[in-house]
């Protein structure tokens, strides 16, 4: 795991603490002493988590939170640690942005844990929100299996999905009935004239005039090719 973390702690004592084991672990860790000084070195470069002590000199843990937040990402986990653990300073950091509180004293590899764990979350949720593929006005969310047109879900069938998908991901390959039919229906011998009827259905989702369609083209005698015409 080489993803880039930044604590936040004007005690060096725990600075180097928590510095030495998330190293350990093969992170990337870069340590501020004050929020002034975590805000310089995030203009410089983001990182992917954030570990921030609430009491710090200068400007606050809290008020460092509502900066980050506002000027550089509403996305990037934040995880404070704080010897306060009152109820309304815990409300109060969630309410700002972080996303999990952890109390003093703790135990490094209990911070270690709660790291990796947010990491491998905010990943997966990273991952889905990329899996996506445009085309004209169109986006079709791979991982949940939807398309879009700008906010307008276009409804497909589960074939219809998955014919068009399987088109996308041989963009700009003319592809034979027979094989759509294989790959889709997961039949070697059948009635591949249903992949001639799923192309029909999905150009009159698709395309404007899908008599001259600009996404899945006929090529005569060999099959059809999807592309994505951005010209």
């Amino acid at each position: 795991m080489n993803s880039n973390i930044l604590v936040i702690e004007d005690t060096p004592e725990m600075a180097e603490l928590a510095c030495m084991y998330l190293s350990k672990s093969g992170l990337n860790v870069e340590s501020a002493a004050s929020a002034e000084e975590a805000l310089e070195l995030i203009g410089k470069k983001l990182p992917d988590l954030i570990i921030l002590d609430l009491n710090l000199p200068g400007m606050s843990g809290f008020d460092f939170l509502k900066e980050f937040r506002q000027k550089f990402s509403s996305s990037i986990p934040v995880i404070v640690v704080s010897a306060r653990d009152a109820d309304e300073d815990i409300i109060r950091g969630l309410s700002n942005g972080a996303d999990e509180f952890v109390t003093k004293p703790y135990s490094p590899k209990v911070l270690l844990a709660r790291v990796e764990s947010i990491l491998r979350r905010h990943a997966d949720i990273t991952a889905a929100a990329e899996a996506s593929y445009e085309f004209g006005p169109y986006t079709i969310l791979l991982n949940s299996c939807v398309l879009k047109k700008g906010p307008e879900k276009i409804p497909l069938s589960t074939k219809e999905y998955e014919v068009l998908s399987f088109l996308i991901s041989h963009e700009g390959e003319t592809v034979v009935p027979e094989k759509i039919y294989n790959e889709v229906w997961k039949a070697q011998f059948g009635d591949v004239t249903a992949v001639a009827v799923y192309i029909q259905r999905l150009r009159k989702k698709i395309e404007e005039v899908p008599s001259s369609p600009k996404y899945i083209k006929t090529v005569f005698g060999m099959g059809y090719k999807f592309e994505r015409n951005e010209e």
